[in-house]
């Protein structure tokens, strides 16, 4: 065994897989602000070749790269940390092969550290990381977010987020009082009650972007990851921030309509298998109208936070203005 792995961490990992050795094959991402590292390790004997281990250590003093450097931001980074443990605990394994995510092998909080051993996805048939994606692959995580929101539709939050998302208000003082004086800052609080109050509340992933979506070498499947943020809420939210981190605006102003068509379609396939009591037309009518409105809500987060950010545009300025002004 490599001396330099922590003997604790390696005998969790042992005990987790029923390996008889292991070895640090790499490291996969170090997490925010210094907060630690997601590791690959190599296994031998047991049945796994590999495993994920997200392992936090929470710093003394975080250095954040955009600036944001507070207790507050510590306090929701380590509260973020409890919800993906509460999530793998307690949630996750309701989630089929229609939003497939990693499966958790072992998971241990103590004093300042977090560890969570998980399925490496990489072995399991989705190798495929995408800077980029295609229509067909857009298409194929939207199906992943339609059979997620409905598997999760009328569930509580428990112990997760109550309100899902990393840039919702309540969060993010810091950031709306850094907004410039105007229409959409005078908006935000309505924009938040507006989300809050749609009907059909399920859970939201809160995070998900092109980047947390795991895809089969063909394109054709896809598995998320990085549950820090799941909690309650619209799925418009996913939809909506998915979307933008897929495409520039001229894109989103094209494709808009196509894709909330075929999220929606989906989600009437996945309410019938999962939620055969619910009328999936109730549902679009309710959420349909409020995908603009959680555009404006994460644009009202991003004018905050970081004010030239590529999602600042045209397609985002319109939706915002288009909301507002009802």
């Amino acid at each position: 065994m490599n001396p330099n792995i922590d003997p604790h961490l390696a005998t969790i990992i042992l005990n987790a897989t029923g390996a008889s050795e292991l070895s640090l094959a790499g490291t996969i991402q170090n997490l925010w602000s210094g907060y630690g590292s997601i590791d690959r390790y190599r296994l031998t004997g047991g049945e796994h070749a590999s495993v994920i281990v997200k392992h936090v250590r929470l710093p003394k003093r975080s250095e954040h790269p955009r600036g944001w450097n507070t207790n507050l931001s510590h306090q929701r980074k380590l509260r973020s940390y409890q919800v993906e443990t509460a999530w793998y605990q307690h949630s996750a394994a309701h989630c089929d092969e229609g939003c497939r995510v990693p499966h958790c092998l072992s998971l241990e909080q103590r004093d300042d550290e977090f560890l969570m051993v998980m399925e490496d996805l990489d072995g399991s048939g989705y190798p495929a990381r995408r800077e980029q994606a295609s229509l067909a692959e857009i298409n194929v995580c939207l199906h992943w977010l339609a059979n997620f929101h409905a598997t999760f539709l009328g569930e509580k939050p428990q112990g997760l987020w109550e309100t899902g998302t990393y840039w919702h208000l309540a969060t993010r003082p810091d950031e709306l009082a850094a907004l410039p004086e105007g229409a959409l800052k005078q908006a935000a609080a309505s924009l938040d009650q507006r989300l809050k109050d749609a009907p059909f509340q399920t859970l939201v992933h809160g995070d998900a972007k092109l980047a947390n979506f795991c895809f089969s070498e063909d394109g054709t499947e896809v598995a998320a990851v990085d549950f820090q943020y799941v909690g309650g809420g619209c799925g418009m939210k996913d939809v909506a921030y998915f979307i933008g981190s897929c495409l520039d605006e001229h894109d989103c102003e094209r494709l808009e309509e196509q894709l909330l068509d075929t999220y929606f379609a989906a989600l009437n396939t996945a309410l019938a298998k999962h939620q055969p009591t619910i009328n999936p037309q109730a549902v679009e009518a309710a959420w349909r109208p409020l995908y603009a409105v959680a555009w404006t809500d994460f644009y009202r987060f991003l004018q905050g936070w970081s004010p030239g950010h590529w999602k600042i545009h045209s397609y985002s300025e319109r939706l915002a203005n288009e909301v507002i002004s009802v």
